[in-house]
């Protein structure tokens, strides 16, 4: 019976991910017949591709707390990638992701065609990726960022990096923190974390064959970033999360730049 569950669960992802590539390819040539940006289009098609995509992953997903009616800066912990269709389906949104990201199979090329904004780790061009994420911001657009800079076990929120949020105080828009908790029977999901030394193929089947898992989304009160140093808008941001998953503040530490 799990046997043919799992055959259930890939088979309707097969047909979600056809689905996307359909998708994904008629955008591309809407863009090359038209020959400019369509990223608004990119957003709504995105935002629905991705309510199908969250449909078929085995999570049951509670949302708490009311959708920003302005443009803002979404900033929220990171456990696994399926941190992104989960939160993306809420709202017409683009991303930040790693730049690994956009190698892999299918999932990286459609990634680019939802108009996700990529960044190299190392790559010290702060000034090129905060004018990127001004440039966005500035165009009226949600933007979701993932500030730890990495995924976690979901037991802990790492330092939330100001760099990332500079793009938000320069185009005045606010930041809206977001805390994402994985649960199985209740407790901590150890199932749900894409860490490590993880692949995408072995992390789907082993989330797949298991019953399916609960996702609380915690939309918190937004930031203004008005008059705020990036450092000290990371913090309360950071500070934010971690109060809504466990209940007090991370100790003050230091914040990265």
């Amino acid at each position: 019976m799990n046997k043919f569950r799992l055959f259930l669960r890939l088979a309707r992802l097969a047909v979600v991910l056809l689905l996307g590539l359909m998708l994904a390819s008629f955008v591309a040539l809407l863009e090359r017949l038209r020959r400019h940006d369509l990223m608004a289009l990119r957003q709504r098609l995105t935002s629905w591709y991705l309510r199908r995509l969250s449909a078929a992953l085995p999570f049951e997903v509670e949302v708490q707390g009311e959708l920003p009616a302005e443009p803002m800066l979404w900033v929220s912990n990171h456990v696994s990638w399926t941190d992104i269709p989960l939160l993306g389906q809420l709202l017409p949104l683009s991303f930040l992701s790693k730049a690994e990201v956009r190698t892999w199979p299918l999932a990286g090329w459609l990634a680019h065609k939802a108009g996700t904004l990529f960044i190299r780790r190392g790559s010290g061009d702060s000034t090129l990726l905060a004018r990127q994420l001004h440039r966005h911001l500035n165009a009226g657009r949600h933007l979701l960022i993932f500030p730890e800079g990495t995924t976690t076990d979901g037991q802990q929120v790492r330092t939330f990096h100001g760099r990332l949020l500079t793009g938000a105080i320069e185009a005045g828009v606010a930041v809206q923190p977001v805390a994402i908790r994985y649960l199985r029977g209740g407790e901590h999901d150890a199932l749900a974390p894409f860490i490590g030394d993880d692949d995408l193929p072995s992390h789907l089947l082993r989330l797949f064959r298991a019953e399916r898992a609960r996702v609380q989304i915690q939309l918190l009160a937004p930031i203004a970033s008005a008059g705020l140093e990036r450092n000290a808008l990371a913090r309360q941001a950071q500070h934010a999360v971690q109060f809504a998953l466990f209940g007090a503040a991370e100790e003050p530490g230091r914040q990265a730049a």
